[in-house]
């Protein structure tokens, strides 16, 4: 569910923005003034508009932009109810921007907004598709950049280039200027999930988008804290996976497989205690498994797969209970479908393959319908 914040009318009729700057924000109530005035001081000879997209920020983040669209009708802001997440964010940012060319920067104030208009220069005179802040030319400068999160990134960037065959030297950015309509023509195929929007664009149109980078300098953030976080490393790997199957595969049933994978490893774990260990017959220690694997499972997908659609409070046992009565019948599911396999085709790493795909679609479509569902 939207909530749209319309912007307030100044009375000055404008002709329509030449550049949309889209800006996720999540508790940055005490960034997003500052930003505009930036904005504001750096676009003094461009008709623009700035489109702040808020996950729903318990700080009041969107009652500000609330009072810069009352001065400024070239604010406006999109507040999302019940999904959270920056590609998901910028995708529905841009869509909903009106201008020929959107910039995607962020709302911490680290990316180097007087770059702008330059960016809106090289796209405007149709010498590239996509202008990208690249932290890996000659000329870029760090204010802000821890070593830590500097070799993630950089090793991020080598696995992305080489993986997906991606050319341009950062596409791990989060700051860069794209042309609308080569943009609506990639949306289709990007993932709303996960916080890569630019590796994901670049993988979609498959060396078909013409790039420039430009170096800028990466400032220190003066408020908040960074929304980076250890599960943006399953979701670069996953997005990276989704890339590499063509899109056949979602980034979000590739993370629920990989958690299925953790949980098939806790199962035989405490199977293994329970039987060698505790000594209880195997009837008890393979229930007492499955019971330990499910719960497991869904704590994870909670926290790392549906991340965006979170259970909490009371929500969390009914989920619980759901997932439980949803993987037992995928566990009937994959029975099922491997004695049919084993029957046609008597191998059993095969028919216990195709059990196991059958179980985590299944368990996979039902979580999704039923545990996890979109409100």
């Amino acid at each position: 569910m939207n909530e749209a914040i319309r912007p307030g009318v100044d009375g000055q009729a404008q002709e329509g923005p030449e550049l949309s700057i889209i800006v996720p924000t999540f508790n940055e109530r005490d960034n997003v003034t500052v930003l505009y005035r930036r904005l504001e001081a750096t676009l003094v000879n461009v008709a623009w508009e700035v489109v702040f997209v808020d996950d729903n920020s318990p700080d009041g983040t969107s009652d500000v932009v609330r009072a810069l669209a009352q001065q400024d009708s070239r604010v406006r802001c999109i507040r999302r109810i019940g999904r959270r997440g920056l590609s998901g964010a910028c995708i529905e940012g841009i869509l909903a921007s009106s201008a020929p060319y959107a910039a995607v920067i962020d709302a911490d104030l680290q990316h180097d907004e007087t770059q702008l208009p330059k960016m809106l220069l090289l796209l405007a005179s149709d010498q590239a598709d996509l202008v990208v802040g690249s932290r890996y030319i000659e000329g870029y400068k760090s204010e802000g950049f821890n070593k830590q999160r500097a070799g993630a990134s950089a090793l991020a960037t080598e696995v992305a280039k080489k993986m997906l065959r991606v050319e341009i030297a950062d596409p791990m950015s989060g700051f860069f200027m794209v042309r609308r309509d080569r943009f609506e023509q990639l949306a289709p195929k990007l993932s709303v999930h996960g916080f890569k929007i630019l590796l994901d664009l670049v993988a979609s149109a498959q060396g078909n988008l013409r790039a420039v980078e430009i170096p800028y300098t990466f400032g220190a953030r003066q408020h908040g804290e960074s929304k980076l976080d250890s599960m943006v490393a399953l979701d670069f790997l996953g997005l990276v996976l989704a890339k590499l199957t063509n899109d056949i595969v979602s980034l979000r049933f590739i993370l629920f497989a990989m958690v299925g994978g953790i949980g098939l490893v806790v199962h035989l774990t405490t199977l293994f205690i329970a039987l060698q260990l505790i000594k209880v017959p195997f009837a008890e220690a393979q229930a007492a498994g499955a019971i330990v694997a499910m719960t497991t499972n869904f704590i994870l997908n909670n926290f790392l797969t549906y991340r965006d659609q979170r259970l909490k409070g009371f929500g969390i046992l009914r989920g619980l209970i759901m997932f439980y009565i949803v993987c037992s019948v995928g566990l009937l599911a994959n029975v099922g479908v491997a004695f049919s396999v084993y029957d046609q085709e008597p191998i059993w790493w095969l028919a216990g393959l195709a059990g196991a795909l059958m179980g985590v679609v299944w368990n996979y479509a039902m979580s999704g319908l039923f545990v996890w569902r979109k409100k």
